[in-house]
């Protein structure tokens, strides 16, 4: 069963390296970049090529910020019971780190509290909430992070039994309306920068403190790392203010004097000038791991500790949660292709809904994500329990809203929500079959044959011999790659293999390429899966920086291979 191909296409006019002259600022490949992306001119342009902190905005322009700010002073100066509630993932337990350390600045010391994911489910849930009330004590104000936005019901009864509720979220707003809280800082509720993270409104809201009311001890750039790691993890757009503040948190991240993500670095094999692909591939999933085995106590805790000793310890069970997440991803996506090559035809189905009792709910959005790369498609992967009830995850590709797919599917759900591109839902077993239906119609519907093609826009056709370290440097200028600026993806021609791939771990391969008489190291994630055509190839690739042993070299990542032309 092999995926439908995807269709190169080359953005914009052909690259041109033929040097720079005069009257050009910067050199060619970036000018080119500059151009495909219609980046801005001037002034904003050296602001995106250059972004600085001062470039931020007030923190006071998203609404009900001033009544956050107020109600936590209130808190600090009289004492109060204080209790940070977050979401289990990277986005929430650095929202929490965020939070407990500006509050620790001013000499408040909150409790915090992180639902489990398997038997709580994400947010203000009432099993959550009534076991939060019960490890005690009762708070006096609760600060909800990465969630609460929606939970008008919830937060409902919290004020009815005497707590106070400040909100600091990111998510989408309610059709029911606002939630009865102290304040909602949310800017997706009227004002600011609507693509933060939780962490970056978490990061906002403590500027706000700081400006307000002037800490000498506390510097806020020390919790840039933390914002950076969840922007980039939470895969929110990089532009604006999470541009500045993952460009500046990464120069940080190095040198950070946050024992635990030094130790992070140190364990999942970091050196040298940290990316985004780094922080993406590498920090977020041994954070992540941790909330996906129903502990993530463990990844607020390396976030949090002082000391040294103790978070390589912690940062090392990260790495095993890790490794065993990754266990339960293999298996469930041996077992999913296995389903698919029973009933699945990839040139007819427009969707990928698969369930199974087998399958362990903190993993299968990793499992939907890959599936949805592979063959294009909207998917859904639903672990089910004993007692018939499936949680899926979701993922998307361009053009489809799951969010609004779920609100058209929503008879056959007994719950669902949020983003676009990516989505969780509930669901008894015996709907499933009639989801999967009514999804398929509503993305056929609401789609063209086109659009459901796999598509890969290649930035810029270059030759081996252009490629150095000088070309490098010019290109990460464009840094940091994400959601909203990828990672430039450039194709070559008439590539030979030099010497048999050397397959590694996991169906990775690492080959040695040659154009001519020039030659380049590359790897191929997931490239042993995959029948490749005899060379000569066209490739499609991107470039990174690799550095071993005090070594630092060009790396070609292979996206896609293709019988030369």
């Amino acid at each position: 069963m092999r995926p439908p191909p995807a269709d190169w296409i080359l953005r914009g006019d052909p690259f041109q390296s033929n040097g720079n002259g005069r009257g050009h600022p910067f050199p060619a490949i970036l000018e080119h970049l500059i151009r495909q992306r219609g980046l801005p001119t001037g002034e904003h342009l050296e602001g995106f090529l250059r972004p600085r902190l001062r470039d931020l905005s007030d923190p006071f322009e998203i609404p009900e910020m001033r009544e956050a700010v107020l109600r936590i002073f209130r808190a600090i100066d009289r004492g109060e019971k204080v209790c940070i509630y977050g979401d289990y993932d990277v986005d929430g337990v650095t929202s929490i780190a965020v939070m407990r350390r500006v509050l620790h600045a001013y000499g408040l010391e909150p409790r915090h509290f992180i639902p489990h994911r398997s038997s709580e489910g994400y947010g203000l849930s009432c099993a959550a909430l009534a076991r939060c009330m019960l490890e005690g004590p009762k708070p006096d104000l609760l600060i909800a992070v990465d969630c609460g936005t929606v939970s008008i019901d919830e937060i409902a009864g919290l004020r009815a039994d005497g707590v106070d509720v400040v909100v600091v979220d990111h998510h989408e707003p309610s059709p029911r309306g606002r939630p009865n809280v102290t304040a909602l800082v949310n800017p997706k509720c009227g004002g600011g920068p609507t693509y933060l993270c939780a962490a970056g409104v978490c990061f906002k809201l403590a500027h706000a403190m700081v400006k307000e009311r002037p800490l000498e001890s506390f510097d806020l750039k020390e919790l840039l790392e933390l914002v950076a790691v969840a922007t980039i993890a939470d895969i929110v757009p990089m532009i604006g203010e999470n541009r500045i503040m993952v460009r500046h948190g990464l120069k940080r991240l190095p040198q950070t004097l946050n024992p635990g993500l030094q130790a992070l670095q140190e364990v999942s094999g970091m050196n040298g000038k940290p990316t985004s692909m780094d922080v993406g591939f590498r920090i977020g999933p041994r954070l992540n791991a941790a909330g996906r085995m129903d502990v993530p106590e463990d990844a607020l805790a390396t976030l949090l500790t002082d000391c040294k000793r103790l978070a390589r310890r912690l940062a090392e069970k990260l790495d095993d949660y890790n490794k065993r997440r990754q266990g339960h991803e293999t298996q469930i996506r041996r077992e999913a292709m296995e389903m698919l090559g029973r009933t699945f035809d990839p040139m007819r189905d427009p969707v990928i809904v698969l369930g199974s009792r087998s399958w362990h709910p903190g993993v299968v959005g990793i499992v939907a994500s890959r599936l949805m790369r592979q063959f294009h498609k909207p998917t859904f992967v639903v672990a089910i329990d004993d007692g018939g009830v499936g949680k899926g995850s979701g993922r998307s590709i361009e053009g489809v809203s799951l969010v609004q797919a779920i609100n058209a599917c929503r008879s056959h759900l007994i719950a669902g929500g949020g983003h676009d591109m990516a989505a969780g839902l509930s669901i008894e077993e015996d709907r499933m079959d009639a989801f999967r239906t009514d999804f398929a119609a509503y993305v056929l519907k609401n789609t063209v044959a086109e659009q459901r093609q796999p598509k890969l826009r290649v930035d810029a056709e270059i030759s081996f011999d252009q490629l150095s370290l000088e070309f490098l440097s010019d290109y990460e200028l464009l840094q940091p790659f994400g959601n909203g600026n990828p990672q430039p993806i450039f194709m070559a021609r008439g590539v030979h293999l030099s010497r048999p791939p050397l397959h590694m771990k996991n169906q990775h391969l690492r080959l040695n390429l040659r154009q001519g008489y020039h030659e380049q190291d590359a790897v191929f994630f997931g490239g042993g899966e995959l029948a490749l055509p005899d060379p000569p190839w066209d490739i499609a690739f991107t470039i990174d920086r690799n550095t071993f042993r005090g070594r630092t070299s060009l790396q070609i990542i292979l996206q896609d291979v293709r019988a030369s032309r």
